[in-house]
């Protein structure tokens, strides 16, 4: 089978599409035919080996563990193992595989009770295959920011595969949001459900007058420190990312012991888990046209060093997709 492989760490050009052997399930695992992937800031982080700890998961001088990224799929059902029940041949799928990876290959195999669920009836393979990672991290950050209807919400990065989900999220949810964006995608942002953008080339939102009881940082390039005074007396700051420093994940027991000199004010550094009933959620969610996502560009599998390339640059909109052809490709 085709297969982007990587075999050290580094810019887009350590990746090649290579001819790897086809996987085959275990009793308890399906074959997945791959029709649609994505890359996401998850794949680039590993693939860069940054921050350097994530070579604890793939190997320290190079990767050994795994060779083969991708955390996104969407795709059906070619084989299942002899202990399978709950999905047959042809079933159409979608599901997440971090720390097992190797979504950007034309198959995979994964456990039958792994974190992947049935595609909505009325969706496409490409437009099921970003369903999962934005969302999952909007989702965890919001429900450990204990976010409830009526509250007010600033979303930074309003137009991220994370940042797009949340403002969708909590407008499902009864919040008022303001989502803070560029020129170019405040009527995006609109359409999203935001009931107030901020764009970040004309003001800075750090300024703004009105006041929070949650920040989420859904791009990690802002800090407490800066976002503070928009919070709310017991307001709570979130971030996608540990920061420069990984302060975002020391910061949450620093603050609650400074509370009287914050005004309660404190930080909330999720650590997302995502399983099945997560996913089937995101199913349900879809379902409803409670959330979408948002897609910027396509790819075929064959440029996929270009997919890097692009997500790099940091102005991505929402989600890219790479497409997986499997029409003349010997497998």
């Amino acid at each position: 089978m085709k297969a982007a492989v990587f075999n050290r760490y580094g810019p887009p050009d350590v990746v090649c599409i290579e001819e790897v052997e086809k996987p085959t399930p275990d009793d308890n695992e399906l074959l997945i035919k791959i029709h649609a992937t994505t890359v996401n800031r998850t794949d680039c982080g590993y693939r860069r080996a940054s921050p350097f700890i994530l070579r604890y998961w793939t190997g320290l001088l190079r990767p050994t563990k795994t060779t083969i990224l991708g955390t996104e799929f969407a795709g059906e059902v070619e084989a299942a193992g002899r202990g399978v029940t709950a999905f047959s041949t042809g079933d159409r799928v979608f599901g997440y595989v971090e720390g097992s990876f190797g979504a950007h290959a034309q198959y995979l195999t994964i456990p039958e009770d792994g974190s992947l669920a049935a595609i909505p009836a009325d969706l496409t393979y490409e437009e099921a295959a970003p369903a999962t990672e934005g969302l999952h991290y909007a989702l965890s950050s919001m429900t450990n920011a204990r976010v409830r209807s009526g509250q007010d919400v600033l979303v930074y990065g309003g137009t991220g595969a994370i940042g797009s989900a949340a403002v969708q999220l909590l407008t499902g949810l009864g919040v008022r949001v303001t989502a803070v964006c560029d020129t170019a995608n405040v009527e995006l942002v609109r359409s999203l459900g935001a009931d107030k953008v901020v764009d970040y080339t004309v003001e800075d939102f750090t300024q703004d007058d009105l006041r929070y009881d949650i920040v989420f940082d859904a791009v990690g390039k802002s800090s407490f420190g800066r976002c503070r005074r928009l919070l709310k007396p017991g307001g709570i700051y979130v971030s996608s990312d540990g920061g420069p420093w990984f302060q975002n994940a020391v910061l949450p027991l620093v603050t609650p012991l400074a509370g009287r000199f914050l005004d309660g004010k404190t930080v909330v550094f999720p650590f997302p888990r995502i399983d099945q009933a997560m996913v089937r959620r995101f199913a349900r969610l879809m379902e409803s046209r409670a959330f979408r996502p948002v897609i910027d560009r396509r790819y075929p599998l064959d440029d996929i060093v270009e997919a890097y390339r692009y997500v790099e640059t940091g102005r991505k909109v929402g989600n890219v997709v790479v497409v997986v052809d499997h029409a003349s490709q010997p497998c």
